[in-house]
């Protein structure tokens, strides 16, 4: 029985990729010569370097291979104690950061095409994140195109940060993919490494680059809504992973402000950022940077202001908390059924019941009809 009581949608974990070796029977004849022969292999982005603490807690590390690089590992780390009915699998495989585009868009077919043939065919609860090469929304529509007809894959998975601010419109195109096939947008905590992650040079220490994370989602967030694209894509969800919430009323409320005394720069921004926040944006509960008083945290989320935002996740392997204590202290009862399940369903359009299904989702590989 699920430790909260219902049987819960994980919207993030980490299925380990062990290298591009991995990949081979699912490249073509010329990509297979071209990473064989640069000796080509990790692309990991998660967490470096692997022996950092929140790369895997202590009891999911094993003592041999690679943490969260089994699928029986997922099964009882991951989806037998939390009870989840559902679970979405998000690669941090490196791919979307190589500069050679026409490299990065092989992989990620590859990478897609392994963690459907390896994750997804033998464990019905699991669906994923379509990985594309951000660099070429032409190649990324191209992928988002290819997969859009397997159901399990809920949503388009990007790099939070890469070459370009997100809002810019050269992207636009994958956001109209993205949209037309019901697909939210997810920006995972990753970078290209283009540029530095902070406003003023190069970090040192891995925490510097760790709590620089919340800014880069406030550029991105603010670049989609300064250049227009949740107005011209009104229907469009974009989720961000492992960012933490507690950033967000300060982010709000500057944004609302700032909007009042500049919008007639940017006229097509007809809603305040904070009624589009609410309405198009969601979060991850993990990495919950909650404050330490479990009471605080009501305050919090009412200053936030929406029940809608936030979606439940482990992170899984990484290490964001003990045991089977995913929700933060202090988290109001009533939040529970949304914050399980609820905001989950209506975020992911593929999570709900085909029209005349009483299951909640496909269990093989089904596709739109």
């Amino acid at each position: 029985m699920a430790p909260f009581g219902m049987a819960p949608i994980d919207c993030d974990l980490h299925p380990a990729l062990p290298g591009c070796m991995a990949l081979l029977p699912y490249l073509d004849d010329h990509w297979r010569e071209v990473i064989t022969g640069r000796g080509l292999d990790d692309l990991d982005l998660a967490l470096w370097p692997r022996g950092a603490p929140l790369t895997a807690r202590p009891d999911w590390r094993p003592e041999k291979g690679l943490a969260g690089g089994t699928l029986e590992a997922l099964r009882r780390q991951a989806l037998e104690p939390f009870g989840s009915e559902i679970a979405i699998c998000n690669s941090l495989f490196g791919a979307p950061a190589l500069h050679n585009v026409d490299m990065a868009a092989a992989l990620c077919r590859a990478a897609n095409d392994w963690l459907a043939a390896e994750w997804l065919d033998r464990e019905p609860r699991l669906r994923a994140g379509i990985l594309v090469p951000v660099d070429s929304p032409e190649l990324a529509v191209e992928e988002i195109e290819r997969l859009a007809p397997d159901r399990r894959f809920v949503q388009v998975l990007m790099l939070g940060a890469g070459e370009t601010l997100l809002g810019r419109r050269a992207n636009w195109p994958i956001y109209a993919a993205a949209e037309r096939h019901g697909l939210p947008i997810a920006l995972q905590v990753s970078s290209g490494t283009r540029f530095s992650p902070t406003a003023n040079g190069w970090p040192t220490y891995l925490i510097e680059d760790h709590v620089a994370f919340a800014q880069t989602f406030q550029s991105q967030l603010l670049s989609l809504i300064a250049e227009g694209a949740f107005t011209k894509f009104p229907r469009l969800k974009v989720v961000l992973l492992g960012a933490g919430i507690g950033w967000v009323p300060n982010f709000l409320w500057r944004g609302v402000k700032m909007w009042r005394a500049l919008r007639k720069e940017i006229p097509w921004v007809d809603r305040s950022p904070a009624e589009i926040f609410r309405e198009q944006v969601r979060l991850s509960i993990q990495p919950a940077d909650a404050p330490e008083e479990p009471d605080d945290l009501a305050a919090l989320l009412d200053m936030i202001g929406s029940e809608e935002v936030l979606l439940f996740a482990t992170d899984w392997p990484h290490w964001r908390f003990d045991g089977t204590e995913a929700l933060p202290r202090g988290l109001p009862e009533r939040l529970l059924p949304r914050l399980l399940r609820g905001n989950a369903l209506d975020t992911y359009p593929r999570l709900r019941p085909p029209e005349g299904a009483s299951r909640p989702a496909p269990t093989a590989r089904e596709t739109v009809q």
